[in-house]
């Protein structure tokens, strides 16, 4: 029963955020998937690590499938390459069994997530202590759509 309770909030959270947010969230999520996915190999859980990888491999399709070519310009074609790259190394990951494919991912996707981050609310130091800086533009997120 508590697990429905999660996620209802979980799925109420998603549905609410705004897209700068959601931006966030997947990378959050991905990034969350694939340390799991790491823990599983090692642990030779290889179902869990499976899932887990396949759980980050969909979120990273999400933003591919967010991509906004028209509006996003040169940075919606630079994420579509480095989301394919990404998706190409989690293929590896999977076939090869190389953990550093994994490795190699977090942190690209630790990167992109705290750039987003940056661009969205301000300098790390805001984003940090949690006040975000408002924004008086629409709240469009560059390079994906709403």
């Amino acid at each position: 029963m508590y697990g429905n309770g999660v996620m209802a909030y979980q799925e109420t959270n998603v549905l609410t955020a705004d897209p700068k947010k959601l931006v966030i969230m997947c990378y959050e999520g991905a990034i969350t998937n694939l340390k799991i996915a790491r823990k599983r190999y090692l642990s030779g859980e290889y179902e869990a690590k499976a899932k887990a990888v396949q759980k980050a491999q969909d979120i990273i399709s999400e933003l591919m499938q967010a991509l906004d070519f028209e509006k996003g310009g040169e940075i919606a074609k630079n994420l579509d390459t480095l989301y394919n790259y990404i998706q190409r190394r989690l293929l590896d990951a999977e076939v090869e069994k190389e953990i550093k494919a994994i490795d190699e991912v977090i942190g690209m996707l630790e990167e992109l997530k705290e750039a987003w981050e940056e661009a969205f609310y301000g300098d790390k130091e805001n984003i940090k202590a949690g006040s975000y800086v408002e924004e008086e533009s629409s709240g469009q997120v560059v390079g994906a759509t709403q």
